[in-house]
This record gives C-alpha cells, structure tokens and sequence, in this order.
C-alpha cells in the first residue's frame, strides 16, 4: 500500500483543527471558556479535551513501535485495514466515557486563545512526525486493543483519533457560531 493514505489522514488531522480554529475568529479568551449550559464544556475545554486524547494515545502508539516494530515488520506481507468505522456518530455509543480525558484548562484555569491552539498544534506536528515516514505495512500489522473499537492496528488508532477530534469539532463551530450570532442581532431575523 502507498503511504499516501497516511499523509491523507495527516492532512485532514491539520485541516479540521485549522478549519474549527478559524471559526474561533472574532471570539474573546473569556467567550471561549464561556459553557453554553450547565455540565456542557466550553470551546476551550472541548479543544483541551481533544488534545488529551492524543496525549494518551501517542505515548502508546510510540511504545508499540519500539517495542513491537519488529513483529510488523516479520508480518508486513499481511493484510491489514487502514479505514475503519466511525463509531462516535453511532446512537449506540458511549458519550459518557469523556471524562476519562477531562480538561485540565477550563474556566477556573483558563489559558488564552493562542496558548491553546499552539499547545494543540504542537501535539499535532508531533504525531505528525512519528507517522510520517513510517512504514505503512508495519503500523498496519501492530495492533492495540480499545474497549469500544476492539482491535485496531497503528493506522486505524490515527484514524480513530481524527474522527474523536471532527466529533468534537463539530460542537466547537455550533458554539462559536452562536456567539457570533448573539453578538449580530441582525443575523438572528
């Protein structure tokens, strides 16, 4: 298989987190620590909370390497999946299980908007340096076990973490765009 696929996923895990902080544009550090509702995080603790998912799995995917390198490259010649199932939009799935990665900047620990985004950006330039170049045959024949996926091999672990993040992306333009539409009374007629 050609490691385009990897630099595809590269690409899209830079273009969502490019795409959700341009629709922070015109907000304030205070709006972005803002909770739309009661026990609903802010835009700035959903963007943290993603960030810590990858923190937790980046150590990890980097030990399977190490570690393990040597049986993916004894199994290179196996087939192996490099797209998988985007259960976060499933009905059936756990939404409950976020406070596993609870943010560690909120309100009463805010950190401005630019802290923030350079904080995510170098965690992404980091997993983006471990992926590039690596052997796409080897990072599909190592395998980590999730408890909602089940078995996944290095590429689908990257893949997984691209669609938690669009997840909660998604939540991040609904919230900016309501402060924008709150600050505009003339869009709300």
């Amino acid at each position: 298989m050609s490691n385009q696929i990897l630099q595809t996923y590269l690409d899209l895990l830079d273009s969502q987190r490019e795409a959700a902080f341009n629709a922070l544009y015109g907000l304030t550090d205070a709006q972005l620590w803002q909770r739309p509702a009661p026990r609903e995080w802010s835009i700035g603790e959903i963007i943290n909370h993603n960030c810590l998912l990858f923190e937790s799995f980046l150590p990890t995917v980097k030990w399977m390497w190490k570690r393990f390198g040597w049986y993916g490259r004894l199994r290179r010649n196996r087939p192996y999946r490099v797209e998988i199932k985007d259960l976060y939009r499933s009905p059936k799935f756990p939404q409950w299980v976020g406070f596993l990665w609870t943010p560690r900047h909120n309100s009463h620990k805010p950190v401005s908007q630019e802290v923030l985004k350079s904080e995510v950006r170098a965690l992404h330039a980091k997993v983006r340096r471990f992926y590039e170049g690596r052997d796409l045959d080897v990072l599909g024949n190592l395998y980590l076990y999730d408890p909602l996926f089940g078995w996944c091999n290095l590429i689908a672990t990257l893949r997984i973490g691209i669609y938690h993040d669009q997840l909660h992306f998604d939540d991040v333009f609904k919230q900016a765009a309501q402060f924008k539409n709150d600050n505009h009374p003339a869009c709300n007629t």
